[in-house]
């Protein structure tokens, strides 16, 4: 463990994924080693916040995470819009999860209610259902699609960012039924603090990384005045470990959240043993993320210069943009 960051030898990685999920089949980023520990610095290759990612990254290793008010966090199993019917209803089925979000607004309307069809199937008739549409939709699209996908569900929990702007989000709520959450508008705004959802979402769908750490997000979280989900973006579980750190220190949190993708991954740099991957439909809250492991990082070792470049730049302009 070391006293100062030296961002100069911040290992990066790269872990295929076992399918694609949110367009990636290879899972890039690089940890930060601070003063009490590690942190996952993975912005998506077109993220704009690298300042806010970076926070986030080095919070868990310098100032920690606030103390958690419950000990374990239910899970929701995530269902990428890559695989088809069969597929989504083996992953819901397998997860041991009472939660399934359902990725949707890719291949089609009719191909979404099959797969919701089939992840109702494997989730079984007292499960929670929940779409994500990641903003594709304008909002006639989505006032159709929604009513079509809860029928197929048997009831809808929630309809996340159905269409990509707020003001979108209010036409929609004022003509469904379905609870609307807010997820891209949030994490893609330059003042998440300053923003007013009231009239447009039911629901705030937090992420640490896009958010700028715990800390932030909990500031969000409050400022909003909204039920929180706490999602992925897909990291390894020294990053997962944040995601159940702010979704442990919320006050409420009526919802599972979106932190069982470690599966998605073919490996991960901790330890077997200290890999988040739910346990009956739950994973626990932890102070701190586990070490990565010296043969983890050597596997999954990015070695191209020219890709070892491109994250180092990543990381100055974070430096610069913190």
């Amino acid at each position: 463990m070391q006293t100062l960051i030296d961002f100069d030898r911040a290992p990066v990685f790269a872990i295929p994924t076992i399918e694609p999920v949110a367009g990636l089949s290879m899972r890039e980023g690089m940890l930060i080693e601070g003063p009490q520990g590690w942190g996952e610095f993975s912005p998506l290759p077109h993220e704009p916040a690298l300042g806010r990612w970076l926070t986030a990254a080095i919070e868990p290793g310098t100032v920690g995470w606030p103390d958690p008010v419950r000990g374990r966090v239910p899970i929701a199993a995530t269902i990428p819009a890559a695989v088809d019917a069969a597929r989504a209803r083996d992953i819901a089925a397998a997860s041991g999860c009472r939660t399934a979000a359902v990725e949707v607004g890719v291949g089609g309307l009719a191909q979404d209610i099959e797969r919701v069809r089939a992840v109702r199937d494997g989730l079984g008739a007292d499960g929670a259902l929940r779409c994500d549409a990641k903003g594709r939709w304008d909002p006639d699209t989505a006032v159709t699609a929604i009513a079509a996908l809860d029928r197929a569900a048997g009831g809808l929990e929630f309809i996340a960012q159905p269409c990509p702007t707020i003001g979108e989000l209010a036409q929609v709520r004022r003509r469904v039924e379905v609870p609307i959450a807010a997820g891209e508008s949030i994490r893609e705004s330059d003042d998440p603090m300053g923003l007013r959802l009231g009239e447009a979402a039911d629901i705030a769908v937090l992420a640490t990384g896009p958010l700028g750490g715990v800390r932030r997000a909990l500031r969000v979280a409050e400022a909003c005045g909204l039920p929180c989900v706490v999602t992925s973006t897909l990291e390894t579980t020294i990053g997962l470990a944040a995601g159940l750190a702010l979704a442990g220190a919320l006050p409420q949190l009526a919802f599972a959240c979106e932190l069982g993708t470690r599966g998605f991954l073919a490996g991960d740099v901790v330890a077997d043993s200290r890999s988040l991957v739910a346990v009956d439909g739950y994973l626990p809250v932890a102070p701190m993320p586990p070490e990565p492991q010296r043969d983890r990082l050597e596997q999954y070792a990015v070695i191209d210069p020219a890709r070892l470049a491109w994250w180092r730049e990543r990381l100055q302009s974070a430096i610069s943009a913190s």
